[in-house]
C-alpha cells in the first residue's frame, strides 16, 4: 500500500491511499499519515489497517492534485523543529567511486582516502548479524522539516551556493512514540540534494554542503523495503533531457543493513523524543555531478521508481541574495 497526503479543493490536509497511476482514495476523518499512525498504535493496529477502515466511497483523480500543486510531502509536523531531516552517505556499492570522482585531486596521493577507508568499513562491517552492532556509517544533518519542499515545488538553492544538484535516494520515515521507541512507517523516494561543489573543496566543509533543501514523495511505501529497488535520475533543461542514468538501492545494493544504519542514528537520545518525527536518507552511488553535469537555475529534477509509484518532480529555484544580521541588545 502507499499513501499520499495532499490538499483537497477547499486546501484542508488530507490523507489518500493510491489506488492506481489516476486515481486516489480519500481517507475519512484523516489530515495527516502522522496522525492516522498515532491512532494505529493507540488501537495496536497497523497503519495498513488503520487506513483500510478509513477508507471511503469517493474517488478523485491523482493528475487533476498533483496539476494543482496540491501534493505535499509524505510526512510533515505541526511543528518543523519537531520534524528531523538527517542522512547517510558511503552505503551504497559503487558509492565510493562516485565520491572519489568528486574529489578528484590535481596532485596522484598513494595515501587511502577518508571517503575510501570509510567504505571499505562499511564492506566490512555495515551489514552485522543478529545482536551484534555494526560500524557505523558516515551521517549528516540536512535540517528540520522546513528545509523539505513539496513534490512539485522550486527546490530553492541559497545565493551562496557553489552548486545545488541531485542526489536520488530512498528515505525512511519514522514516528517516535510516547515510550521514545522509533516507528517506522514506511519509505518514500527522495531528492536529497547537496552542494557538492562547496563539499570538493575540502571535506570537511561536508557538513555545510548538507544544509539546503530536500524533496520527497509524493507517495510513502508502508511495509518493508524491497531488497533490490531499481529506479532513474534525469535532468531537464528547457524541456529536454541534458542527463540521464539509473540507479539502485535497496539492501542488496548496499554495503550497510537498513538495520545497521537505523541503530546508528537513534542510539542518541535526542534522537528518540516522543511525538517527534524523522525522515532519514539511506545514501546513493548516482550523481550527475560526478558526470560533470553542472545545474543551472531553472533545471528541473526527476526522480522516478515504480516501488514509489509516481516521480518526483522538483524544479531548482536560486534564491536571492538574503542579508545576515546579529543583532546585540
Amino acid at each position: 500500500m502507499r499513501l499520499v497526503q495532499f490538499r483537497d479543493e477547499d486546501g484542508n490536509a488530507s490523507v489518500a491511499i493510491v489506488e492506481d497511476a489516476k486515481t486516489l482514495v480519500p481517507l475519512r476523518g484523516v489530515a495527516s499519515i502522522a496522525g492516522l499512525a498515532k491512532a494505529a498504535l493507540a488501537d495496536g493496529t497497523t497503519l495498513v489497517a488503520a487506513a483500510r477502515d478509513h477508507m471511503g466511497d469517493v474517488r478523485i483523480d491523482y493528475d487533476a492534485v498533483a496539476n494543482t500543486n496540491r501534493l505535499l510531502p509524505p510526512i510533515t509536523h505541526s511543528d518543523p523543529a519537531h520534524f528531523l531531516v538527517t542522512g547517510t552517505g558511503l552505503t551504497h556499492l559503487g558509492s565510493a567511486s562516485a565520491r572519489a570522482n568528486m574529489h578528484k585531486a590535481d596532485n596522484k596521493q598513494a595515501d587511502e582516502t577518508d571517503s575510501m577507508k570509510m567504505f571499505r568499513m562499511g564492506i566490512e562491517g555495515g551489514k552485522p548479524k543478529a545482536g551484534e552492532k555494526g560500524v557505523q556509517p558516515e551521517w549528516f544533518y540536512k535540517g528540520d522539516g522546513s528545509v523539505v519542499v513539496a513534490p512539485g515545488a522550486d527546490i530553492p538553492s541559497p545565493s551562496f551556493a557553489l552548486d545545488g544538484s541531485e542526489e536520488p535516494e530512498i528515505a525512511a520515515i519514522y514516528l517516535i512514540d510516547d515510550e521514545g521507541v522509533p516507528v517506522r512507517l514506511g519509505y518514500a523516494i527522495g531528492n536529497e540534494f547537496s552542494d557538492h561543489v562547496m563539499e570538493r573543496q575540502n571535506y570537511l566543509y561536508l557538513a555545510h554542503s548538507k544544509l539546503r533543501a530536500c524533496a520527497l514523495g509524493p507517495e510513502l511505501l508502508l511495509g518493508d523495503l524491497p531488497s533490490h529497488v531499481e529506479g532513474t535520475s534525469r535532468i531537464y533543461r528547457d524541456g529536454k533531457v541534458i542527463w540521464e542514468k539509473q540507479f539502485v538501492s535497496g539492501e542488496d545494493n548496499m554495503s550497510h543493513s537498513l538495520a545497521n544504519l537505523e541503530y546508528h542514528h537513534f542510539k542518541y537520545d535526542l534522537f528518540r523524543r516522543p511525538g517527534d518525527v524523522h525522515a532519514h536518507y539511506f545514501g546513493t552511488a548516482t550523481l550527475s555531478f560526478a558526470d560533470g553535469i553542472t545545474v543551472q537555475d531553472g533545471d528541473e529534477f526527476e526522480i522516478s521508481s515504480e516501488t514509489f509509484g509516481r516521480p518526483i518532480r522538483n524544479r531548482l529555484k536560486v534564491q536571492d541574495e538574503q542579508p545576515v544580521r546579529v543583532r546585540v541588545i
